[in-house]
């Protein structure tokens, strides 16, 4: 007779301020790039969602943007992204890092301590602790030990992966039992052309300096694909003239450097040859109006 073995799947949803690394940590857990992961702040606008599967276990993980206070609608949309991760959450992953104040956003953390279901606060970038590494970590554990006392708490490397192998365990030991809510060999809930805008916004944030980046929009809007090949036809938005000279740069050098960039991690991502045309448009004022932010994909419902 053999023997019934029991499925377990859940949702865990990765929270916390900007820069702390959750885009790296999502990374890692999943085993993809299915996030942006960048030395700026405010890397992530969307939920992304990316899957992990064995043959008893499925564990839908979904990286959110940092939290913060809005400053203008698109900001709005992206904290209410961040905030619907806590109504859908069967294991919460709250990360922080070894520099951040504990109490910098009360208001959320206030939210997360409410919360019934199991947290794990994550302590990320433990390996950046200079002096005294034992007694500095301690002291940031005994502070968030008296904001999140119900959490558990795990020190952890994001970067280089320590604790991540751990994490996993504790995440596979309190996921309930349950059917697989997607097919089993999906890897996120995501199509291609998200990630394709994502690739290429990745390389504006990487390229360009100030507020350029954050008030670009990338939309794709040609993806022909065949047993060899994609070709792809992307608009970059920006919201102003004067950034759209910047985004193209004397001769256009600036832009080709994005899209050889993008297209070289394009390539790597789909593992086809990519054939790759970006244009830039002037969206004005997009990242103010309900109207554009929802054409955009900006709505968290």
């Amino acid at each position: 007779m053999t023997e019934n073995k029991t499925h377990k799947a859940g949702f865990v949803n990765i929270v916390g301020n900007p820069n702390v690394g959750k885009s790296t940590l999502m990374n890692q857990l999943v085993g993809e790039r299915i996030s942006i992961a960048t030395f700026k702040a405010q890397t992530t606008r969307h939920r992304i969602m990316g899957i992990v599967n064995t043959p008893d276990m499925q564990i839908v993980f979904s990286d959110t943007p940092g939290v913060l206070k809005p400053n203008y609608k698109l900001q709005e949309s992206m904290l209410a992204f961040s905030e619907s991760a806590l109504t859908d959450a069967d294991v919460l992953l709250y990360v922080t890092d070894v520099v951040e104040n504990p109490e910098k956003n009360m208001a959320f953390l206030e939210k997360v301590q409410r919360m019934d279901i199991p947290v794990l606060l994550l302590i990320n970038k433990i390996d950046s602790l200079k002096a005294s590494p034992g007694e500095a970590l301690g002291d940031i554990v005994d502070k968030w030990h008296s904001l999140l006392p119900k959490a558990e708490i795990l020190p952890i490397s994001a970067k280089n992966k320590f604790g991540i192998d751990l994490l996993l365990k504790r995440i596979q030991e309190l996921l309930p039992e349950s059917p697989a809510f997607f097919d089993k060999d999906q890897l996120t809930d995501k199509p291609a052309r998200f990630f394709v805008s994502e690739i290429i916004r990745e390389k504006i944030l990487l390229y360009y300096d100030k507020e350029i980046p954050y008030s670009v929009e990338v939309v794709v809007e040609r993806f022909k694909e065949d047993d060899r090949k994609i070709v792809i036809n992307a608009v970059i938005y920006v919201e102003r003239d004067s950034q759209k000279g910047i985004i193209i740069g004397h001769q256009g050098v600036a832009l080709k450097k994005v899209s050889t960039e993008a297209r070289k991690a394009l390539e790597k991502f789909f593992d086809k040859h990519i054939y790759l045309e970006l244009f830039v448009k002037v969206d004005k004022d997009w990242r103010s109006s309900q109207r554009e932010l929802d054409n955009f994909g900006y709505n968290p419902e």
